[in-house]
């Protein structure tokens, strides 16, 4: 199986970039974010033409997130617990059964950017992580296969970015962000591309200014977050790069993972 997320940075704008990266890349299950679309505006004929469920949290203009996937989930989550007070379309999970009866969590996130640092949307960050560290523990306690999978926001190590002085005083790289997303880490799960890899100059997203992605100026901040279950399925991960030279591209490219569902050879 191969699950991936993609900060698509506004699925009407990109839907040609997405049915192709869909039909070249063949994911089972994908995870976008910033969909900058109502659920009614999504364009879910053309990801159905392909064989896909569509299952979206939209919000006009900006945020919303979907997930897509050749299965249809048995279960389907909107919205992240603990703030009945939060109107932004960030989160969406969806549960799916697989042939051997195994469940599968996978929950679509787009994690706040809380820039700038001074107004509020800094301690919105960092509540929000609170609550995604707390919803991730009571899911890592059902012993699942869960996948954590989107744009957090967050530059964890100064490798994973082109050059740390240039983001010291950012959101998300300061200090209380990364500490914030080592305590979401610290509950057992595991970065899938860097449980592959201790590759430098290894980026999901370019800005669009300044020549940043002729010159490979990026970051690392799309991350799949893997329970111990679905750790111990995992075979391999990658970040789909070349995307980003396509025609109209997103700022961000997929990050991929593959996992191994066959039974265990112990199994009767």
């Amino acid at each position: 199986m191969k699950i991936a997320t993609w900060n698509i940075n506004g699925v009407k704008a990109r839907i040609d970039n997405l049915t192709q990266w869909l039909k070249d890349s063949d994911p089972d299950i994908v995870c976008l974010q910033e969909i900058k679309t109502i659920d009614e505006g999504f364009p879910r004929l053309e990801i159905e033409a392909l064989g896909y469920h569509v299952e979206t949290h939209g919000q006009k203009g900006f945020n919303g997130v979907a997930i897509l996937s050749k299965t249809s989930p048995s279960e389907v989550n909107r919205g992240l617990p603990g703030d009945a007070l939060d109107e932004q379309s960030r989160f969406l999970e969806a549960v799916f059964t697989l042939p051997n009866t195994r469940i599968l969590r996978v929950c679509c996130i787009y994690l706040p950017n809380g820039n700038p640092v001074e107004t509020e949307k800094y301690p919105y960050k960092l509540a929000w992580m609170e609550r995604l560290r707390s919803f991730a523990a009571e899911r890592l306690a059902y012993e699942e296969m869960l996948v954590l999978a989107g744009d957090y926001n967050v530059i964890p190590e100064p490798h994973d970015c082109f050059d740390p002085k240039v983001w010291e005083n950012d959101a998300l790289f300061l200090p209380q962000t990364r500490e914030a997303f080592r305590r979401l880490e610290n509950l057992g799960l595991t970065d899938a591309v860097r449980a592959t890899t201790d590759a430098t100059r290894l980026y999901s997203f370019w800005d669009y200014q300044a020549g940043a992605w002729p010159k490979n100026n990026g970051i690392r901040i799309d991350h799949l977050l893997l329970s111990p279950e679905a750790a111990d399925r995992m075979t391999s991960a990658a970040i789909e790069k070349h995307v980003r030279a396509w025609e109209k591209p997103s700022d961000h490219v997929p990050v991929i993972a593959y996992f191994d569902l066959r039974p265990d050879i112990r199994s009767p």
